[in-house]
């Protein structure tokens, strides 16, 4: 009989163990932060009355370890995650799930069968709908840097081409870099192209757009939150991987540069006219762009109008910023701080983690143009190209951590939030905002 009760009590650990490890990594691969998965996991178990395991969160691997009694070896489950996705439908319901079995609304049983199925389910969306949606974004961003109709019309175009080639690309299995390059040298032959014609348009705009649409859904944020939370060796993977994509991009837009030099073709940055007149269209370009990568990671319909409001506001009051003379990374990074505390409160409204609503809400304020200009000054032999990508790097780091110091500002204000945050170094962006309570240990009778 004890024999059976302690194979009953094995069989619990390595189950609660193993719905943790599953929980984290659809966390991990879909861009949540290293100290959002490890105080998710770390709840699961817990709740599910394991004390004192040990998580280990790495980029690439999940480790929980946990002894039963001193005298016994200790059990060690570990999962690698191979794979990275942008997929806030599975993000929210793996959020809602653990919610939901903290609450005791499901049992342990119940959730590893939900879990298995979120994790073998499809999308509702159609394919070509997602393309489209890409489209949008990039029609929407080319229409945020001063693009007419005309432009948005062929970014939308170009758009399109891209994803089918990236879609290509992914179902030969070549790495990310390489995707990176082709859509890259394939935006820029298509400006050139456009620029050999004698269509009245402005083709560095279509790359600009082409250029944001590759940076969006890379892991920024993810990154930025690993290093301030203190999980270096997440952070430099995640930068490293972010790094290796923007690179591929650059060498792509290098290349199509290199043969515009070789045809005499000029691709040199034009912007758009800078002023207050173009607030109302910058508006609607982000509220389309933004609604569009949030549609293309199949983010719930539920919060596309929210984002969309969000993401506009963030690139007005950025472009409103600018215009006083604030470097670009500065603006970049007080619109940041908006999204992320307006961010938790819509999050709660809509349903969804927080990290729903940020990612698609900066898109429309990814540095594209500075891209673009260093590239082009490089071509032309001018250094001051590297101040420019210089410049793009911190764009891209003032919006991470513009939008992780919003959620400081804004989680504190709920007493468990602020409580979790002393606890874990960091506000959450994915996963519970309260930790189940550890049952009160009785003290031993003096009798």
């Amino acid at each position: 009989m004890a024999e059976s009760d302690d194979h009953d009590e094995l069989h619990g650990v390595h189950s609660t163990l193993d719905l943790a490890l599953r929980v984290g990594e659809l966390l991990l691969s879909n861009g949540a932060g290293a100290a959002d998965v490890t105080a998710t996991m770390d709840a699961i178990v817990r709740h599910l009355g394991l004390r004192g395991v040990l998580v280990d969160v790495t980029f690439t691997n999940l480790t929980l370890t946990f002894q039963r009694r001193h005298d016994e070896p200790a059990y060690a489950r570990t999962r690698h995650v191979n794979y990275r996705v942008t997929d806030l439908e599975d993000l929210t319901l793996v959020d809602q799930l653990v919610s939901a079995l903290l609450r005791d609304e499901i049992t342990r049983d119940e959730a590893r069968s939900w879990l298995a199925q979120i994790a073998s389910t499809g999308h509702r969306t159609p394919r070509w709908a997602i393309s489209l949606s890409w489209g949008a974004i990039t029609a929407g961003v080319a229409a945020v840097i001063g693009g007419d109709w005309v432009v948005c019309a062929i970014a939308f175009v170009a758009a399109v081409l891209l994803e089918l080639l990236k879609r290509a690309f992914e179902r030969r299995r070549l790495p990310v870099f390489y995707q990176q390059v082709a859509g890259g040298l394939l935006a820029t032959l298509l400006a050139v192209s456009l620029a050999a014609t004698d269509l009245d348009v402005n083709p560095s705009l279509v790359v600009t757009a082409s250029i944001i649409m590759l940076l969006a859904g890379l892991g920024f944020i993810g990154a930025i939150q690993d290093a301030l939370t203190g999980f270096y060796i997440t952070a430099v993977a995640r930068l490293l991987e972010v790094m290796i994509a923007t690179a591929g991009i650059i060498v792509g837009v290098s290349g199509g540069l290199t043969v515009a030099g070789m045809l005499g073709v000029d691709v040199a940055l034009d912007p758009g006219a800078a002023g207050f007149s173009r607030l109302p269209t910058l508006v609607v370009g982000a509220a389309v762009s933004a609604a569009g990568f949030a549609f293309s990671a199949y983010a719930p319909y539920r919060s596309l109008v929210p984002i969309a409001v969000i993401g506009s506001l963030a690139a007005a009051v950025s472009y409103v910023v600018m215009l006083q003379d604030v470097g670009r990374a500065w603006s970049a990074a007080i619109a940041a701080i908006g999204i992320g505390v307006v961010s938790y409160t819509v999050a709660t409204w809509v349903k969804v983690p927080p990290l729903v609503v940020i990612v698609p809400a900066i898109v429309p304020m990814l540095p594209g143009l500075s891209i673009y200009r260093g590239l082009s000054l490089m071509a032309d032999g001018d250094i001051n190209g590297i101040l420019a990508m210089v410049t793009a790097a911190g764009i891209a780091i003032s919006l991470a951590s513009g939008v992780i110091l919003g959620e400081y500002v804004a989680q504190p204000l709920q007493r468990e939030a602020r409580r979790l945050e002393r606890r874990l170094s960091g506000p959450r962006l994915v996963g519970p905002l309260r930790m189940p309570r550890r049952p009160r240990r009785r003290r031993p009778s003096r009798e």
